[in-house]
């Protein structure tokens, strides 16, 4: 059986800020869980929650006992 562990974080990306990760100038978002943990993952992992506004919300960000990243859900 595999390990996972998952963090709970509110993110707050603009259009803007979105756009330079997507375009490689950032290519990773860190973020700090409700716990206060640091939790680093890949920017284009938020790509199918871009709207207009940005990446807005809160997400449960879950990874493997290796903290690869496994799964994205907004909450």
């Amino acid at each position: 059986m595999s390990r996972h562990y998952t963090y709970t974080v509110m993110l707050d990306i603009s259009p803007e800020a979105y756009q330079r990760m997507y375009q490689g100038v950032a290519q990773n978002v860190v973020a700090v869980d409700a716990q206060g943990r640091r939790v680093q993952f890949p920017a284009l992992s938020l790509r199918k929650f871009v709207t207009s506004e940005g990446v807005r919300g809160t997400f449960l960000i879950r990874v493997d006992a290796n903290h690869r990243l496994v799964d994205i859900q907004r909450r």
